[in-house]
């Protein structure tokens, strides 16, 4: 999928159905090669094959325009692929396999290999802008005067947060060299959450922040949202919530999990998990609400 991706296949049969020659032809690739790799994406449902020629599929229009054209690009990309080729060693030792390989958090080699950052920023893009809409149709942030996005990327979230309520003031709040790169329109604050967190909102909302944190450092960016908060204000982490029991159709989940180890660090949780992170930050879980995806919005209050 990376390789038809990199190709822009699902653009060029979404223009018409083609031929594996005339893909070839296209994008310059050698014509069996192509015709073996196509075949092998009808199989994964991608594409179809009436004949000798390919069309799309709804699943290939995701790769087009949807969450799986900048995920594939991300996750077959140099910097992911090397990662998880050092999985051992993550097993092994329990330390990051980008940071074994490029010698730096990910983040840190983001600032300095801005290939590398686009195609990760473009991956969070596509991949928050699949789920946006279900987050916001889960939850209703309608009464809320200030949503502060708290590690927001380029504020593919708090867009469309804001564009259902049309009466909320958004703040976007992530590393200096993140807004800069956010997109138009948006009001956004620089800092690291680690040390620091805006003041004045009503709730904040983290998506997919906290799975990037092994506890210790996950507590402290839950503490320093505390002490931004009034006890008025709520908290609101979307995440992949673990079973409690792992079975065999936790796959997905379970490769996430592994995901997180191999790059950017941190974990997926359980609920419990959660609530004793939350509990140590200073907050108290009030509930967790399911959305139509894999994700969920856990609330919490500040604990008095």
């Amino acid at each position: 999928m990376h390789v038809a991706a990199e190709l822009g296949l699902a653009d060029l049969l979404a223009e018409q159905p083609r031929t594996a020659a005339e893909l070839a032809a296209a994008t310059g690739a050698q014509p069996q090669a192509l015709q073996r790799l196509l075949r092998a994406l009808v199989a994964m449902e991608v594409f179809a094959e009436d004949g000798e020629v390919f069309r799309l599929t709804a699943v290939g229009e995701e790769l087009r325009a949807g969450s799986l054209g900048g995920a594939a690009r991300f996750f077959g990309w140099e910097t992911t692929w090397r990662a998880w080729g050092a999985l051992k060693h993550s097993i092994m030792t329990g330390e990051r396999g980008f940071d074994h390989v490029y010698g730096m958090r990910n983040w840190e080699y983001y600032k300095s290999h801005p290939e590398a950052a686009a195609r990760f920023d473009a991956a969070m893009h596509s991949m928050t802008g699949g789920i946006a809409a279900a987050i916001v149709a889960a939850y209703d942030f309608s009464g809320l005067g200030v949503v502060v996005d708290v590690g927001g990327g380029d504020g593919t979230l708090l867009l469309e947060i804001l564009r259902a309520n049309p009466g909320v003031r958004g703040v976007l709040f992530d590393r200096p060299d993140v807004v800069a790169r956010a997109q138009p329109g948006l009001e956004s604050v620089g800092g690291s959450f680690l040390e620091r967190v805006p003041e004045g909102g009503d709730a904040y909302v983290m998506k997919s922040i906290i799975h990037d944190w092994e506890d210790a450092e996950a507590v402290q960016i839950l503490r320093r949202c505390r002490e931004a908060m009034t006890l008025a204000a709520r908290l609101l982490l979307v995440e992949r919530v673990l079973p409690e029991r792992i079975g065999p159709g936790d796959l997905d989940a379970m490769l996430g999990d592994l995901n997180m180890l191999t790059g950017p660090g941190g974990r997926e949780r359980t609920e419990a998990e959660f609530s004793s992170l939350l509990r140590e930050g200073g907050f108290a879980l009030q509930r967790v609400v399911p959305t139509s995806t894999y994700m969920s919005v856990l609330e919490a209050i500040p604990a008095t």
